[in-house]
């Protein structure tokens, strides 16, 4: 699951210098679902970046924030998303939170931007996304059992224009991870 992240002035400095691409403004720091972050898109035939409402209405009205992408093909919800309605949520980091709720900082070795795949429909006349996790590589398993599937930046345009080859990259392993504990929750009672 993925239910936090991080956003930096630095991400649109490399999506400007990497891609090519003009940002609107978005505030530096913590990004949560609810907020309307940077994503990049399929708009008009042109890779673009916009801001996009987290998380896309369920049938009941809750508010569905991630999707498994080994079953997102097969879910009402979420196909035609797949087939066309695929975005990049750009973050230099994201978190998670161990059995001991403790806050892990993941992020990935040598690079400074990571691309979290997404998928997004529009509802109540705005768009609204929703980030695809898979099952947990060996970093990732001693804190979670799932996590945010990424897409390399040589995948970027297939990711976003090419259905077959997006399809491939759902099922794609996922890069080593770093992870860094900032604190540890202590109890006041002895277990």
């Amino acid at each position: 699951m993925c239910a936090r992240y991080h956003y930096t002035e630095k991400c649109t400095e490399i999506l400007l210098r990497k891609l090519g691409l003009s940002v609107p403004e978005y505030q530096n720091g913590d990004v949560t679902p609810g907020m309307s972050p940077v994503v990049i898109g399929n708009y008009n035939g042109k890779l673009s970046a916009t801001n996009m409402h987290w998380g896309m209405k369920g049938k009941n009205g809750s508010l569905i924030i991630n999707a498994r992408s080994e079953s997102a093909l097969q879910k009402p919800m979420f196909s035609s998303a797949i087939e066309s309605r695929r975005v990049l949520i750009p973050t230099d980091k994201f978190y998670e939170w161990d059995s001991d709720r403790n806050k892990v900082t993941f992020s990935v070795n040598d690079s400074d931007i990571i691309f979290l795949a997404g998928i997004y429909n529009i509802t109540d006349n705005k768009m609204s996304f929703a980030i695809l996790t898979t099952a947990a590589n060996s970093s990732m398993s001693p804190v979670h059992d799932r996590m945010p599937l990424m897409i390399s930046d040589s995948d970027i345009s297939d990711w976003i224009f090419d259905f077959g080859k997006a399809n491939a990259l759902l099922h794609k392993g996922m890069p080593a991870l770093k992870a860094e504990r900032q604190y540890e929750q202590l109890s006041l009672f002895d277990a």
